[in-house]
């Protein structure tokens, strides 16, 4: 229930997203984003700096620049140049790092069952989005911003690693704000570098485009992260990694909403997709296999 609320924020954040886009650029909304986000989370952060033990600091740290920071920023650039389609394809490569990460890092022992459920749901996520999108054929783009959105599910795939084996014993919401404090003071250079104020006081539209940007901030971000961090901590960084597969399905039902029209083949990509997430999400035999179990 968990993956599929935060499949739910998520996948619904790119409307608030398109909506802050027609008044600021890409940089100003990854930069309102974050900085919007650690202010919502700020009562929370002095409870955290006390229970927190110091030795956790450089890996809470390392969450807020993989996990939030560093992505936010390569999204916004590389959807400068690709369409989305392909974007969304390419985040589908996030269990697929967390794996290997995991293995190559973290010495974790994936066993066959959960690896084929990573790529039968990184199969169903990118046809369901290639048979999705509007402009479906288009996945062209400078190879250069492709890498960008490589670099950020690697990203992601690494704060999730961190959370899952080295901060498991520290509290959600703790490593929530503290994430977002870590990267506050570049955040609020950014935010006005990035000329953000005088953005919303010069444009005609900016406070309705800006309250689209607030509630991405604090629902889709701050609130979504922090879910997302329990469920990482109470299931395993593949599962949750797996949340990447459900978006497009959250996303075909906004246009199913908003009179789209859904055929066979996308009912058999998403099909394939939650085969894929039942088969990461084994017993619990093999979760011990994993070093998983509570």
């Amino acid at each position: 229930m968990i993956l599929f609320l935060l499949a739910f924020i998520w996948g619904s954040s790119f409307i608030l997203m398109k909506r802050g886009l027609e008044v600021y650029n890409y940089w100003q909304v990854a930069v309102i984003r974050m900085f919007v986000a650690f202010l919502a989370l700020l009562p929370f952060v002095f409870k955290a700096i006390k229970r927190v033990p110091k030795d956790k600091w450089l890996y809470i740290l390392g969450v807020g620049l993989f996990g939030n920071g560093i992505p936010a920023f390569l999204f916004t650039k590389a959807q400068t140049e690709l369409s989305s389609s392909l974007t969304g394809m390419l985040n589908s490569l996030v269990p697929i790092f967390t794996l290997i990460i995991g293995f190559l890092i973290f010495h974790t022992r994936p066993n066959f069952t959960k690896i084929a459920g990573v790529f039968l749901g990184f199969i169903g996520a990118a046809g369901l989005i290639y048979f999705s999108g509007e402009n479906s054929s288009d996945t062209s783009g400078n190879i250069l911003y492709t890498l960008y959105v490589i670099a950020a599910t690697v990203c992601y795939a690494i704060s999730l690693n961190i959370i899952k084996y080295r901060l498991s014993s520290v509290n959600s919401m703790d490593i929530t704000a503290l994430a977002f404090t870590s990267i506050a003071l570049p955040m609020a250079i950014l935010f006005f570098y990035f000329k953000v104020p005088q953005t919303t006081l010069e444009h005609p539209q900016a406070i309705q485009a800006l309250y689209y940007l607030l509630i991405l901030s604090v629902i889709g971000t701050a609130f979504a992260v922090i879910i997302f961090n329990v469920l990482i901590k109470h299931s395993s960084a593949l599962f949750a990694s797996s949340v990447t597969y459900i978006i497009p399905i959250v996303a075909l039902f906004w246009g199913i909403i908003d009179n789209e029209s859904i055929n066979v083949i996308q009912i058999l990509f998403m099909f394939i997709i939650l085969s894929g997430v039942y088969l990461i999400n084994t017993t619990k035999q093999n979760n011990k296999e994993l070093g998983l179990s509570k």
